[in-house]
């Protein structure tokens, strides 16, 4: 299934995207927060789908989509998870994942914009995989972390090089501005993906493509980071792992390329959909 969220940003409603089309499915899910996941959301979602064939509510084409999770209790990021990725950074391969927390504040919708933030100088973009955890858990082997997974999203990991790395202290401080977390369009639950670590995944900036990379390229794969970081923090249902960028970041070109007012970001990932994020100053 493909579950989406939509209406005015703060007021987003549940639905599901099937064969490009979207429909309304807040009569029966009040929203795919915490409590959906946790609760056995995904499998009643499905037989309340088969049960009500042909009477959803249609959605318009032109309405704006929201994250797909509603309310997730933290966003866990790693970093350098692309070998090609490191290497263009001139970063060593890490021996184990680098996590940094993303601030929640910093969600937006698919196709909503990202501000610059003021004073900043090196706004980057980073294409990423985005795993959306089902159950609650904490110590999971990687033989079980799959259980304990719920599906995918695109993530556009937006990120302020200079507050990131030349301000001092940790990454968190250029990775959670307002707008830097555009999720969706979709949560695709994991049946619908047969290999996630076989997806392309690409980003363009005003139509030329910056990355165009393949989830084959993970350092560390999906059940391993589960594991690994159960073993530091629970993990609650809807929380988000962002699982890296592949190479072609702004950071890494020579010269370096950052974003500008004005400029367009289209991204995508093999059966996640796509998302396009206009760049606007902040106010």
């Amino acid at each position: 299934m493909k579950l989406i969220r939509f209406g005015e940003a703060g007021k987003e409603k549940p639905g599901v995207s099937i064969d490009g089309m979207h429909f309304d499915v807040s009569g029966f899910i009040k929203d795919y927060d915490e409590h959906f996941f946790a609760n056995g959301g995904i499998p009643h979602l499905a037989w309340m789908l088969a049960q009500h064939d042909g009477m959803l509510p249609r959605i318009a084409a032109e309405t704006r989509l929201g994250c797909p999770i509603a309310n997730p209790s933290k966003i866990i990021c790693v970093g350098l998870n692309y070998a090609k990725h490191a290497k263009e950074t001139n970063a060593a391969v890490p021996t184990e994942p680098i996590l940094f927390m993303k601030a929640t504040t910093a969600i937006t919708g698919p196709n909503d914009s990202i501000l610059i933030p003021r004073n900043s100088v090196k706004t980057d973009w980073e294409v990423e995989l985005a795993v959306v955890i089902g159950k609650r858990t904490s110590y999971v082997t990687v033989e079980e972390a799959m259980d304990y997974v719920a599906g995918y999203c695109l993530h556009n990991d937006v990120s302020e090089r200079a507050f990131q790395l030349e301000r001092g202290g940790t990454w968190d401080k250029g990775k959670g501005c307002d707008t830097f977390a555009p999720l969706g369009p979709w949560l695709v639950t994991k049946d619908e993906i047969a290999d996630v670590h076989s997806l392309r995944l690409w980003l363009s900036v005003n139509g030329k493509m910056m990355q165009d990379g393949n989830t084959d390229d993970l350092i560390f794969s999906v059940p391993f980071l589960v594991s690994y970081i159960s073993q530091f923090m629970t993990l609650l249902p809807g929380d988000i792992i962002s699982t890296g960028t592949p190479a072609g970041v702004g950071m890494g070109m020579n010269p370096q390329v950052y974003l500008q007012p004005g400029d367009i970001v289209e991204l995508g990932i093999d059966g996640l959909g796509k998302s396009r994020q206009l760049v606007i100053n902040h106010q």
